[in-house]
């Protein structure tokens, strides 16, 4: 991602487009840019607008694990764990399980 449209999406925030959307696509474009603190900040940011936004939790938890934190990851997808099950999202939920196992059995 380039860093005008992160310029574009850090524009949009606080305004009346800010959301957790907004935040969730400017997370993923920090993560991609490899900045994992301001994506994990800005991830946050999206789960506290909805918490019930799985995929925010899934991408929070690999911003998390892209910058070395295994215990913040391992709390964003238990959390997205539980929020994909309320919803139904089973496909969310199968994926964060996955991930969450391989980050337990390498702390093993």
């Amino acid at each position: 991602m380039s860093a005008a449209l992160i310029a574009g999406l850090r524009a949009q925030c606080g305004g009346p487009r800010d959301g957790a959307l907004l935040r969730f696509s400017l997370g993923n474009a920090l993560l991609e840019q490899g900045d994992h603190t301001a994506a994990v900040e800005e991830l946050r940011q999206a789960v506290s607008f909805d918490p019930n936004y799985s995929a925010a939790w899934k991408l929070l938890g690999k911003a998390h694990l892209a910058g070395g934190d295994k215990p913040g990851a391992a709390e964003a997808w238990r959390q997205g764990i539980a929020v994909a099950r309320q919803r139904g999202d089973k496909q969310a939920e199968k994926e964060m399980s996955v991930f969450l196992r391989r980050i337990e059995k390498s702390e093993e």
